[in-house]
């Protein structure tokens, strides 16, 4: 058996903290593995709720969905992630919310996720995790912009305070082509 890549292991933690009935974000839904994974988890009675700002990969998602029999239970929105608050009520609690920063992989190359967008995302999301509730961010960094990005959300994580929050960091330290790595934020 393999030590688990920063995306592999990214599931074994959504496993542990979501279940039936539960809401959860996906913030960047990309090609839609991690919506579909989650509206797997979340079951009939849970809600998934997506954001990407690229009609092609909320199109490719919507044709998982639909081929899975999953579309009941996700809603897709075509807005950036940092506009997620609009979409919550004050009292929803989100069992889990996973980001996946960088690109659209085959996509446009010039669209990423940036660092005042994603803080924006993660600190509206924050307060609606309950006590072992977790963010989940998968930090690919190895193209123009991603060191910047990956920077200001390791320095936000390294200041959350310890009693509120635990962080962990996962990933390989020893191989080239700057590979993802992993930041989960669970609530105590």
């Amino acid at each position: 058996m393999n030590l688990a890549n920063a995306l592999t292991y990214s599931h074994t933690l959504l496993k542990e903290c979501v279940g039936p009935g539960a809401t959860v974000i996906d913030a960047t839904v990309g090609k839609g593995n991690d919506t579909v994974f989650l509206a797997n988890l979340v079951g009939k009675s849970g809600h998934v709720i997506g954001f990407d700002i690229q009609q092609a990969a909320l199109d490719a998602t919507q044709q998982q969905l639909t081929l899975t029999g999953l579309s009941q239970q996700v809603t897709l929105h075509a807005v950036g992630h940092e506009q997620v608050a609009a979409y919550l009520d004050p009292e929803t609690q989100v069992a889990a919310a996973i980001f996946n920063l960088g690109y659209l992989p085959g996509g446009d190359k010039q669209i990423i996720t940036r660092p005042e967008t994603t803080l924006r995302a993660i600190k509206a999301l924050l307060p609606h995790l309950p006590r072992g509730g977790r963010l989940i961010l998968v930090v690919y960094a190895g193209h123009p912009g991603g060191q910047a990005e990956r920077q200001a959300v390791l320095d936000f994580c390294q200041q959350l305070p310890q009693k509120t929050y635990q962080v962990l960091q996962y990933g390989f330290i020893n191989q080239i082509h700057t590979p993802p790595f992993l930041l989960a934020i669970e609530r105590r």
